[in-house]
């Protein structure tokens, strides 16, 4: 029970890499407040977590959303040891075809929200000598052609976690920020599908890549993601890990699919 007794926010936790951390940290023995829009997935995963997890429904682009959650997980479990900041909207844009709508909603979701969540929990983090885990992407650092919006957004969530760990170390806060590749949710699934991609597809990614032959498992990020709540990563602040199957730096792409 790695996390046992601590209560844990994780945003955008009723489908993907959220529900896998959700339920991967009360299986550690932690509380989690579930958040998410889709409020049928989220009675679903309370209802499968039990009194270990409560649901706020919500809409991290709302000013007033970060407050909020901090609320619910008062009222809750009456602390907050964590906030976990994965939500993300994964928008598809260029230069060709950006939209000021789109850029500020994007924004608003995966860069504004984690840094006023924060905000509204550093009180309770700071007493608890609690943590925050940002998730982000291997397309913060330079981001693919139709993912401008989304790269933008999570260089600055990257910027934004090594700014916190530098200023609020000796508050005994600590920050982790995670950049993952490419991940198998049902979401990321459906979508390739809904591309034109075969229903199968996932069994047939090429090792450019996915060198392993499978891409990569929500419960794989869960995993990790346990150590960094846990009271074991104490006191390391501010790592940024590149939770990829290729080494991202220096990397020089295989001219084969063999």
């Amino acid at each position: 029970m790695r996390l046992k007794d601590k209560v844990i926010i994780v945003t955008g936790s009723t489908k993907g890499i959220g529900r896998s951390i959700a339920e991967r940290c009360v299986a550690e023995g932690a509380r989690v407040l579930v958040h998410g829009r889709d409020r049928a997935d989220g009675e679903a995963l309370v209802a499968k977590l039990g009194s270990a997890a409560a649901l706020h429904i919500d809409d991290l682009a709302d000013p007033g959303c970060p407050a909020r959650l901090v609320e619910a997980a008062m009222a809750a479990f009456g602390r907050i040891d964590s906030v976990v900041n994965n939500a993300a909207i994964v928008s598809r844009s260029d230069l060709s075809n950006a939209t000021v709508e789109d850029f500020d909603y994007t924004m608003a979701v995966n860069l504004r929200a984690p840094l006023f969540l924060t905000q509204a929990a550093l009180p309770q983090l700071k007493a608890n000598h609690g943590c925050v885990l940002n998730i982000g992407s291997i397309n913060g650092h330079s981001g693919e052609p139709t993912f401008l919006n989304y790269a933008v957004s999570k260089g600055g969530l990257q910027t934004l976690s090594r700014n916190l760990a530098n200023v609020h170390g000796t508050d005994l806060v600590r920050f982790t920020h995670f950049n993952v590749g490419w991940v198998l949710t049902d979401n990321e699934s459906a979508k390739q599908i809904a591309q034109g991609m075969p229903v199968d597809w996932a069994d047939n990614v090429p090792p450019l890549h996915a060198p392993s032959g499978k891409l990569i498992m929500p419960e794989t990020i869960a995993a990790a993601a346990v150590y960094w709540l846990s009271d074991e990563s104490k006191p390391i602040t501010g790592t940024v890990m590149e939770l990829e199957q290729f080494s991202v730096y220096g990397r020089n792409p295989v001219k084969t699919d063999n």
